[in-house]
């Protein structure tokens, strides 16, 4: 095989570290000296003039800080770099647009976790056929489960190997996430068919050929049960104790009951996803999906003092809800494995694909009779049918017809988001449009070819690779 049709793929493997009850001590203090060095390094941010927030000083009082605090030396030094480089990447991002400024991390709301950015100090061997050996920083051999071939030994090279880990602690303990990458074959382009999917909540995958995807409940009628016991022991416990008291053993170890089956119906949500998008990434070569603003769809309607907002409990439940099915979630999933088989996943805008009749394709009121049916009050059409196969149909007839472009509004003008900077769109290629046109992009060699709304009343079905840059 040609080095033209290898590509570099990266990707992680996360499995379960077997440590003993002192190694998960100095885990965690690892863990709690990293988020520390991550605060003092905010604060020190915060306090130091402009033009003196360079990486050299950062270094240096990290360096300081490392030899004064005592704590902080439980930290290796490589995984102290990782923590500088990491927030000055989260500056990064937040002066390109791409995320909020970083901030003080919380001691219970901050994912404990401690980086590996080396690989050549792992030093990963295989002694069973189920476990593997890893060194960890100051902590020795550990053992983790081995559940995928990893690049390692004779099997590694330059271009297959891994390049670093990080530790990561959750409700079922400490895992390690490996960063593998390697030199793979460049996929065909799928020959499957297009298709159409709709998510919602009842029925959670719809497809536009009428197959359905549905899951039931991730925990059993044993384990809902014991799950509301925990809780109202919480709670309980929760209420008897005084203001400023420190929360008991007991109680913490109610709360790590409770987290721990969250973890197993997430992890159970989890391997369903991949089990699902793995067989649509398999079956069909194009992949459409809507373009939804998942969080404006799961924002509070409690409204202010002033103007209270009407049916709260019930949108909270319909926000549960929408967040449990991890919409988004499912589509990176299909993102990365349709790209890995040659395939393509394309958006579209969402509006108005639930109440089109996907048959005559007016919209008429009152067609969607239920969740479940829709009936065409068009007289010339009637077409009658499921709602969510209904509205899969209208999400693939609008790729079909050119408009996976156009945003929600309506509009074919490309709009940089709204915490990006125009030095950073108009870098992208981003411009007014003209007169008579939806849209105009620079930089690129081929213009797109858009048509007149006031002529022909149609949306520009220009593909994305004539003008993103």
């Amino acid at each position: 095989m040609s080095q033209a049709t290898l590509i570099k793929r990266q990707f992680g493997h996360r499995a379960r570290l077997a440590l003993s009850p002192d190694r998960v001590r100095a885990v965690d203090d690892q863990a709690h000296a990293a988020r520390a060095l991550w605060n003092l390094l905010h604060a020190w941010w915060l306090m130091m003039p402009k033009d003196k927030r360079t990486l050299a000083n950062a270094d240096a009082a990290i360096r300081q800080a490392r030899k004064d605090i005592g704590f902080l030396a439980v930290l290796p030094a490589q995984a102290a770099q990782a923590v500088l480089k990491t927030y000055f990447q989260a500056w990064k991002n937040c002066w390109e647009g791409r995320a909020e400024a970083p901030n003080f991390k919380g001691r219970f709301r901050t994912v404990m976790s401690v980086d590996i950015p080396q690989g050549r100090d792992l030093n990963i061997t295989r002694v069973h056929r189920r476990w593997g050996m890893v060194s960890i920083p100051k902590v020795g051999r550990v053992r983790f489960r081995w559940t995928k071939d990893l690049p390692v030994g004779k099997h590694a090279n330059t271009e297959n190997r891994i390049t670093g880990a990080r530790l990561i602690k959750d409700a079922l303990g400490w895992h390690i996430a490996f960063r593998v990458q390697t030199l793979q074959g460049k996929p065909e382009p799928h020959q499957g068919p297009d298709i159409g999917i709709d998510v919602g909540i009842t029925v959670p995958i719809a497809l536009s050929d009428g197959e359905t995807y549905e899951h039931g409940e991730w925990l059993t009628g044993k384990e809902k049960a014991k799950l509301l016991h925990l809780e109202q022991r919480a709670a309980q416990r929760k209420r008897h104790r005084r203001p400023g008291e420190r929360t008991s053993r007991r109680l913490h170890r109610t709360y790590d009951q409770i987290a721990g089956l969250r973890a197993k119906a997430k992890r159970r949500a989890l391997d369903w996803q991949h089990q699902t998008t793995t067989t649509i990434a398999r079956t069909y070569g194009t992949v459409v999906v809507e373009a939804l603003a998942i969080t404006n769809m799961v924002k509070s309607a409690k409204g202010t003092m002033e103007e209270p907002g009407k049916n709260v409990a019930q949108k909270a439940g319909l926000n549960r809800s929408i967040s449990q099915e991890a919409w988004g979630r499912t589509v990176t999933m299909l993102a990365y494995k349709t790209a890995q088989l040659g395939g393509t996943l394309v958006k579209v805008p969402a509006p108005g694909t639930s109440r089109r009749c996907s048959a005559c394709g007016f919209t008429m009121p009152g067609s969607r009779e239920s969740q479940a049916a829709f009936v065409c009050k068009n007289p010339d059409c009637g077409w009658s049918g499921n709602a969510d196969h209904n509205a899969a149909r209208n999400v693939l007839h609008l790729y079909r017809m050119g408009l996976a472009l156009i945003p929600a509004a309506g509009r074919a003008v490309v709009r940089r988001a709204k915490r990006v900077k125009p030095a950073a769109a108009r870098q992208a290629g981003i411009s007014r449009p003209q007169p008579g046109e939806h849209f105009k992009a620079t930089g690129s060699s081929t213009p797109p070819v858009c048509r007149s709304s006031a002529t022909t009343g149609a949306r520009c079905s220009t593909p994305r690779s004539a003008w993103a840059s």
